[in-house]
């Protein structure tokens, strides 16, 4: 006999009935989406089952059905925990491989599943719970970094350290009044994630296609089972509808982009010309040509995956532009800018939490820093103003002073008071008070202030938030 020449023959999709022909397999390859929609398998299995129960006490379904589905499901769910689902890109998505695997356990049962639903309210569905869940994850790493924050602002609390404006020396403040603002930031990403996910809180499923189905249905019952708040109230909306990943995008956004501003400052404190902290070794590389180099490559790449994140968002608005309602197909490439955004974010988080706890800080280097660029001038304008000298004369009248502590190549502190005087005859013998760094971040004493024991308060008022 001749060597049997016949290809294993390709599983039929789910829709091959109306057409005469099969897709080419380069097509098959360019609409396929199991490559990274797999991870959304539990997701799946979670909203199936919810399905079919309420199918079932719907009596939609038989309750036989309903049994065999779950026994499915339950072997399917430990085959894809342990890795051995065979994925088959065939099957095109995450859906038709679950299902196919579905009926070949639970035979018709399997087939009965899909009754009162549509892939695209199905995805919808899948995506929202995944994106609930990524959602708490990251709200958890972000409050595990604003510890880390906290925790170094309260070790340097009194900590001087110069305040810059257009990165110039402008005002003292501490170190730890400066790591505090990156609490806030990073305060308000957790309440704009919060926010957003109860957008996503909302449930797709019973939309079917585009139009509902002809087959009594329990939203409602689905919502509940699954944790959402409630259901979406138009079914065209609730199928084509992508506003939920573009705010988390948005969301992220912001988050990397505050996290690429500490990025940028952790490179500047770390160069030689700053010498404000060291980072630890596992964070740095070095050069394969200078062996002196430790390069801040964490806190570079950060900056870098900013943009990365920012230009998911900016895929997802084109993706959705110009989409008539309701689904189309174009929504298949939602998923990777959107999970990338999550691992990208989660990374950096994670990452950052344990790079600010090993921060080292030369307070030395700090305070040296904040001696330079004449930085109490703001506070001896302050000074002659509360002698009663108009602001803008005040002002005018500091200004000749620093001029002439340039020409001498001193700090404003050390001209004496004979000096000061031919500047303003209202200064007196306590003017040298307002000109120290200390007395400046003292003086600060109000909320929201850089003054030691409002820095103080604040990581309380913090600590007491963050749990």
């Amino acid at each position: 006999m001749g060597k049997n020449t016949h290809k294993k023959a390709r599983p039929r999709a789910a829709w091959s009935g109306r057409f005469a022909e099969p897709v080419s397999e380069r097509v098959e390859r360019y609409t396929a989406s199991i490559p990274f929609d797999k991870r959304l398998a539990e997701h799946d299995i979670r909203g199936s089952l919810a399905h079919a129960r309420m199918l079932a006490a719907c009596a939609v379904i038989s309750k036989r059905d309903l049994a065999a589905i779950e026994s499915g499901m339950r072997t399917i769910l430990a085959e894809v925990r342990s890795g051995k689902f065979k994925w088959s890109l065939a099957n095109e998505d995450v859906h038709l491989n679950l299902e196919r695997r579905l009926t070949a356990l639970a035979g018709d049962a399997g087939k009965r599943l899909h009754t009162a639903r549509s892939r695209n309210d199905q995805v919808a569905t899948d995506v929202r719970l995944w994106l609930r869940d990524a959602i708490d994850a990251l709200g958890a790493q972000l409050a595990a970094l604003q510890a880390s924050l906290v925790d170094l602002a309260e070790r340097h609390a009194g900590t001087v350290m110069p305040g810059f404006t257009h990165l110039q020396v402008a005002q003292p403040v501490t170190f730890g009044h400066h790591l505090m603002a990156y609490f806030e930031m990073f305060a308000r990403d957790r309440e704009r994630l919060a926010d957003c996910r109860k957008r996503v809180n909302r449930l797709p499923l019973g939309a079917a296609a585009l139009a509902g189905t002809s087959y009594p249905i329990d939203r409602d019952m689905v919502a509940q089972e699954l944790g959402f708040d409630g259901i979406c109230a138009n079914s065209l909306d609730a199928v084509s509808d992508r506003d939920f990943a573009i705010e988390f995008c948005a969301a992220a956004a912001l988050v990397m982009t505050h996290i690429s501003r500490l990025a940028e400052e952790l490179v500047l404190w770390m160069s030689p010309r700053f010498s404000f902290i060291r980072l630890p070794d596992r964070f740095c590389t070095g050069s394969s040509i200078m062996p002196q180099k430790k390069n801040p490559d964490v806190p570079e790449l950060a900056r870098g995956k900013t943009g990365r994140v920012a230009g998911h968002l900016m895929a997802l608005l084109m993706l959705m532009k110009a989409q008539p309602l309701a689904y189309n197909k174009d929504n298949q490439e939602d998923k990777e800018p959107l999970f990338d955004s999550v691992d990208t974010l989660a990374d950096t988080l994670a990452i950052f939490t344990d790079l600010v706890a090993g921060i080292e800080v030369d307070a030395g280097a700090m305070r040296a820093a904040a001696l330079e660029g004449h930085a109490t001038a703001t506070d001896l304008a302050d000074y002659l103003v509360k002698k009663g000298l108009p602001f803008r004369d005040a002002h005018e009248a500091v200004a000749r002073a620093v001029r002439a502590a340039d020409a001498r190549g001193c700090d404003l502190a050390a001209l004496s008071l004979a000096e000061l005087r031919r500047f303003s005859p209202l200064a007196g013998a306590d003017v040298f008070k307002v000109l120290t760094l200390e007395g400046s971040l003292a003086s600060r004493d109000h909320a929201g202030g850089t003054a030691p024991k409002r820095v103080r308060a604040a990581v309380k008022r913090a600590r007491k938030n963050l749990k």
